[in-house]
């Protein structure tokens, strides 16, 4: 890092609250982004942790469909699963709260309200998916068909996930809805957009010239959105559960939870610095690093900037965005709605005592330049073979000798002799590989190297 900052604020990608938290939520985002924090403050600097629920959007809705209660019941129940694990883990959050939150509400209000009073939306009318019998609009999750790609009767409106291809409601081939199984019609509606192509030129000299230190997933990434040329997006949807707009005559009409959910981090932020939050978010002294998977890359190294470009105020640009693969499982890609995952709360009750052996295991497997899986029988031999045998043996023999050899009194240091001078030079050596590691983000090479000390 060239510039000396005075503080650090990291922000994790917040998980949606309409089920917990697995392995792959851990290994992606939350467990690099808690050895970060703690390796900051193990180093005297200034540092927040802050995080949250992402409790808005489409999800939210379906689960609260299927199971014949409100939004805010699956809300209330999944944020307190999931805040309650990351404590048990171990994650070192200074705020973990929620978009359902009154000052989320009145800060990400404000926040459209100054963009829209300032002339940065552009309004635009079209058709979108309408269910007649349910007499509401329907979300892209709400629309199901074909996909026109790959041929699966399960594709959603906004992406198949049978074989991964972004779309749009209109590519589907015969789509109905998934409330009702009626055939979708299209309907006129008029929404706010953001012209992310008015901030194309700022956004690509920052990126493509400024941050070429940047992961080559997340600069990849980046380029080829810059490269294809910004679109307008839109930052209002039609649903009854969300922030509503700030607009008078927007009734029915609630943020998009994109543009939502990353004012969280500022409002989570103002939630716990209610007197110093801009500090950390405004001055050129502070670095915002957030932490994310490679599906939230978009959001953040292009959406979420040119938010904070349209808003101005002195708002700063996150200085990094470190986003890690998928961790899969068994040779199987990671699936809620198959429930073919390690969900974190169940972990914690069938391997009591046991949160830092999964730390360890997701960070020595950690996904960071492709995508790894996570299989039990590693998750054995890791425990076995590494932290049992190697370390715990380590620190058993030490432990003994001491005991046996100085009464199980640490001696005090005395002149070292020249074997010790090489040791404690090839230990500094390894120390200083590691700070650098940890420093761009490549913590399971620096876990290999803590390993060899």
């Amino acid at each position: 890092m060239e510039k000396n900052y005075k503080r650090t604020l990291i922000t994790t990608a917040l998980p949606y609250a309409n089920g917990p938290v697995h392995i792959g939520h851990l290994a992606g985002v939350y467990v690099p982004a808690d050895i970060y924090a703690r390796y900051l403050r193990a180093n005297g600097k200034e540092v927040l942790l802050v995080g949250g629920s992402d409790e808005h959007g489409v999800p939210i809705t379906i689960k609260a469909r299927k199971e014949g209660v409100t939004p805010q019941d699956i809300v209330d129940r999944y944020h307190t699963i999931i805040k309650n694990s990351m404590e048990e883990l171990g994650i070192s959050f200074d705020v973990y709260s929620r978009t359902t939150s009154a000052i989320h509400s009145d800060t990400a209000s404000e926040f459209f309200s100054r963009l829209y009073a300032n002339g940065k939306f552009i309004e635009k009318t079209s058709m979108q998916p309408y269910d007649e019998q349910a007499g509401e609009f329907l979300a892209d999750r709400y629309v199901v068909g074909t996909c026109p790609h790959c041929g699966s009767d399960r594709a959603y409106g906004d992406q198949c996930e049978a074989c991964g291809t972004s779309l749009n409601a209109t590519d589907l081939i015969n789509p109905h809805s998934a409330l009702t199984s009626a055939p979708v019609t299209l309907r006129q509606t008029s929404h706010w957009y953001l012209p992310l192509n008015d901030y194309q030129d700022a956004l690509s000299k920052w990126i493509l010239e400024g941050h070429k230190e940047w992961k080559t997933n997340v600069y990849g990434q980046c380029k080829s959105w810059l490269d294809m040329g910004l679109q307008p997006r839109a930052v209002s949807r039609d649903l009854n559960w969300g922030v509503p707009v700030p607009v008078e005559g927007a009734e029915g009409k609630v943020l998009y939870v994109w543009f939502d959910a990353p004012i969280g981090y500022i409002s989570n932020t103002k939630e716990i610095l209610p007197d110093t939050w801009e500090q950390w978010w405004k001055s050129s002294e502070s670095r915002i690093i957030n932490f994310i998977g490679k599906d939230n890359i978009v959001f953040h190294c292009i959406v979420f900037p040119a938010m904070l470009m349209a808003y101005g105020d002195g708002y700063q640009l996150p200085d990094n965005v470190p986003a890690n693969e998928f961790l899969n499982l068994e040779g199987d890609k990671i699936s809620t709605s198959r429930n073919w995952a390690v969900w974190l709360h169940e972990y914690l009750v069938d391997f009591p005592g046991k949160q830092d052996v999964l730390r360890y295991v997701l960070t020595a497997n950690a996904p960071e330049t492709k995508d790894n899986d996570f299989t039990w029988s590693d998750f054995q031999a890791r425990n076995n073979n590494e932290l049992v045998a190697i370390l715990g043996n380590f620190v058993n023999r030490a432990m003994v000798l001491t005991h046996k050899y100085f009464q199980g009194t640490v001696p005090a240091p005395g002149t070292l002799e020249p074997i010790d001078e090489a040791l404690f030079a090839e230990i500094l050596d390894i120390k200083q590989r590691v700070s650098e590691k940890l420093d761009t983000f490549h913590f399971r090479d620096a876990l290999k190297d803590a390993m060899d000390m």
